[in-house]
């Protein structure tokens, strides 16, 4: 019984086979529709979570300017804050509350996902980048001079509308344009490094008595909306290209312990603010502690739980997989012993 493993096979006639199998694959992918757009339940799966996130600032809005709890806790959070921040948090804070920190961060961060999206070649969604960080420019300016804020208490902050937050929505940004245009080995450290820079911004402008927090969440959540509505319309030259395409076990597993970590950190926030309601009124002491505890839980899982959202969704729609969209140069052949 002849052993058709050991036929000697002729340079040339493997370098033709390779052709043949390279040109097979590269007719293949582009049949595959994977290869244009990623799959449509994930592209309205962004949509879907774009518009509740926009959908829950406007929420916020309403509770925290348009009832009197809310402005009485953002009141209560806004006044003593400053002495409530950690000792080993300070430090970083007080760098961004320079007046050029925020831009020149939100900058440098910029032009290297411009950058990498240009040495990457993904032309697609350099026009998504310009258009979040667009929109996250604009938006704060036409929101604070056409939103309301009635006067229902009486306080020392100003009684004109801040809210969302101009600065915390360009950190946002920053991380969003960074976080997806970087390759699949960088997405889950940019996802982490844009959640502790939005974190960082949001409690600094806080600290700095520039903003209350309902500026700071509605901020985040319209940068990360208008983010996941961007993904939607992911095309070609926005993500990876077939045959570089693969899972990844740090992309699962930091999205994972983001989304995990911020889900028990909101309801824990959301608890102790409950709690608290009773006191706001009066602003007692045990209310004050506990308005700034919640504030930073409620920022810190709410940024967690968007970033870490949004790394699983990028990778989603950058590398959908698929057999025909896995294709690309044939593996080299074993080498033989002499």
């Amino acid at each position: 019984m002849s052993n058709f493993s050991q036929i000697p096979v002729s340079g040339q006639q493997k370098d033709e086979t390779a052709e043949s199998v390279e040109d097979l694959g590269s007719q293949l992918a582009r049949t595959d529709p994977l290869t244009i757009r990623p799959r449509q339940s994930s592209r309205i799966l962004c949509a879907v979570i774009g518009v509740l996130l926009l959908c829950c600032a406007v929420l916020v809005w309403w509770l925290g300017v348009r009832t009197v709890t809310g402005q009485e806790y953002d009141d209560l959070v806004w006044t003593h804050f400053h002495s409530a921040v950690p000792a080993w948090l300070a430090p970083a804070m007080s760098l961004f509350t320079s007046t050029y920190a925020v831009p020149v961060v939100v900058g440098v961060l910029a032009i290297i996902a411009l950058v990498v999206a240009v040495v990457r070649k993904r032309w697609w969604l350099i026009g998504q980048m310009v258009v979040v960080v667009a929109l996250c420019a604009v938006l704060p300016g036409v929101l604070k001079s056409t939103l309301p804020r009635p006067v229902l208490i009486n306080s020392l902050a100003s009684q004109s509308n801040s809210a969302p937050s101009g600065h915390t929505m360009i950190a946002c940004a920053a991380g969003v344009v960074l976080l997806c245009s970087v390759p699949r080995v960088w997405r889950a450290a940019a996802a982490i490094l844009a959640a502790a820079l939005s974190f960082l911004v949001a409690l600094s402008v806080v600290d700095g008595q520039w903003h209350r927090p309902t500026d700071t969440i509605m901020a985040l959540l319209i940068a990360l909306g208008v983010a996941f509505i961007m993904l939607a319309f992911t095309r070609k030259s926005g993500m990876d290209a077939a045959g570089t395409r693969a899972s990844s076990a740090s992309v699962q597993i930091v999205s994972s312990v983001m989304i995990t970590a911020g889900v028990v950190a909101l309801i824990y926030g959301a608890y102790v603010a409950w709690q608290i309601q009773p006191g706001l009124q009066f602003s007692a002491q045990w209310a004050r502690s506990g308005a700034h505890i919640s504030f930073m839980v409620v920022q810190l899982g709410l940024t967690s739980f968007t970033f870490g959202l949004l790394l699983a969704m990028r990778h989603l729609t950058a590398s959908p997989l698929s057999k025909i969209g896995l294709v690309g140069a044939p593996p080299a052949p074993p080498k033989t012993a002499a």
